[in-house]
């Protein structure tokens, strides 16, 4: 282990815990929080990557000032108080000072205070615990640790985050080259990749994504193949690469490339017993009773479900227990048997009404109403209900956030299905019109593919107020390749 070259002088005396922030959030959980963070950036046009472990940090004190980014978005949230009615420190009483950190907490290549020096020039020394340094970025500038590249096609933002400055080649020699151990600053870098994809998608969806995303899923390997610096950064690592390679796979499961998306869900689940994870866990199996529903292996999809459920309970989440039930519920929808759908979706609106709480995983932000309604409308649709799943897509599509264009898209698709299906052709045709709209922005197989479904229902209804205009538009459209 490195030892470090600062000395136990400067060492800063244990963080104060942020009463004041904490007040703030009141009855909220730290991802609801987070998430009205995020919602307050975009109203100002910031864009920031917050999410339930920043919050934790800030309330722990372990951020005394945040970055520029976050103060901008504070200060809107709550106008009228400056950083120090925040329970921040003044950020002159933060920036300029000495290097903190030990040599494994710091970027590659700095041991000392002076080796930041070129960093600090710029606003963004990475030695600073008492600022930011799991959102360097932030500041735009440049992350010594992580460097995204953002392409443009079709209209759509499609580019996926890049670990490449890590240090780590894929070439054929890569193997037998030294690789340095792998450090905290390595592990956020993970971490942040894993939200960076996970928005992207909620934007813009799978398909110009995925083959962009598995170029951090191997930097993420190869960091664990280069061992790690500590234990505890080793475990981060372990958790960030299988949260990763479940993201990947959901970008090839929505995508359409599902025997792709199994082996990552393999992957993440191999991962998750190695370390013993049960948030990994359930995760994995959470994902893989999803992909068995829709690639018709609803038993599958039930063992998998109640696999996750049993392994989930560890985690004291009431969310992913709902969501999870909510899984097992479209297995048994997808093998006809209506009780056991309505028993697992008796049990996951249940637990859906206790709340959220601290212990929901960050990657369930997406979970919410909205979401809830759409996978039930879902489970209705499997059933042959159509006006009982109508009604559910039709609130899944109101509840949903706008800004989560791909989510907006695919309730309103499940909902033209419904409606074409349930005999309704004139509103089915409206809701496809919309859903054509919004393809516009998001590249989704899956949504295409439900959308050509409805086509086909409406064919003989062509004649049906607005029918015919959404089908020549859906027929111009470009065919998936």
């Amino acid at each position: 282990m490195a030892s470090s070259m600062v000395t136990s002088s400067q060492f800063p005396q244990p963080p104060r815990p942020n009463l004041a922030f904490r007040r703030l959030r009141g009855r909220r959980s730290p991802a609801e929080f987070a998430a009205a963070v995020r919602r307050a950036a975009r109203e100002i046009g910031e864009r920031v990557s917050c999410d339930a472990r920043y919050i934790g940090r800030v309330e722990a004190g372990e951020i005394r000032c945040p970055n520029y980014a976050y103060e901008r978005v504070f200060l809107h949230m709550f106008p009228g108080r400056t950083l120090t009615d925040l329970g921040f420190a003044p950020r002159s009483s933060v920036r300029g000072r000495g290097a903190r950190a030990t040599v494994d907490d710091a970027p590659p290549g700095c041991t000392t205070n002076p080796a930041c020096a070129p960093h600090e020039a710029r606003g963004v020394c990475h030695s600073y615990p008492s600022q930011d340094p799991y959102h360097p970025h932030e500041d735009h500038e440049e992350s010594d640790v992580l460097r995204r590249a953002f392409m443009t096609r079709g209209g759509a933002t499609v580019a996926a985050a890049s670990l490449s400055p890590l240090g780590l080649t894929f070439d054929a020699s890569a193997a037998d080259r030294p690789v340095r151990r792998a450090g905290a600053s390595d592990a956020a870098a993970l971490e942040e990749a894993v939200r960076r994809i996970r928005l992207l998608d909620d934007r813009h969806g799978a398909d110009g994504l995925y083959r962009r995303a598995a170029e951090p899923l191997r930097a993420a390997y190869a960091l664990l193949d280069a061992g790690a610096t500590r234990q505890t950064t080793a475990d981060r690592l372990h958790s960030g690469a299988g949260e990763l390679a479940i993201s990947v796979g959901w970008l090839a499961h929505d995508s359409g490339r599902f025997d792709d998306a199994r082996s990552h869900y393999a992957e993440a689940l191999a991962t998750a017993r190695m370390t013993g994870d049960a948030a990994l866990e359930a995760h994995a199996f959470c994902n893989t009773a999803f992909l068995a529903r829709d690639t018709g292996r609803p038993r599958e999809a039930v063992r998998a479900a109640q696999a996750a459920q049993r392994v989930g309970r560890e985690v004291g989440s009431a969310r992913l227990m709902s969501l999870l039930a909510l899984r097992e519920a479209g297995g048994w929808a997808g093998l006809a048997d209506r009780t056991g759908c309505e028993q697992a979706l008796t049990r996951a609106q249940a637990l859906f009404e206790r709340g959220p709480c601290d212990a929901d995983p960050e990657w369930m932000s997406f979970y919410g109403e909205a979401e809830l309604e759409g996978l039930e409308a879902q489970c209705w649709s499997a059933l042959g209900d159509w006006p009982r799943a109508a009604r559910h897509a039709r609130r899944a599509a109101h509840l949903q956030d706008p800004h989560f264009a791909r989510n907006t898209a695919l309730y309103t698709a499940e909902l033209a299905d419904d409606l074409a299906r349930g005999g309704r052709p004139d509103e089915a045709a409206v809701a496809g019109l919309r859903v054509l709209d919004l393809l516009e922005q998001v590249q989704s197989s899956r949504i295409q593919t439900m959308l050509a479904g409805t086509a086909r229902v409406l064919l003989p209804h062509r004649r049906a107020s607005g029918v015919s205009e959404f089908l020549e538009r859906h027929a111009s459209r470009p065919r998936m390749a």
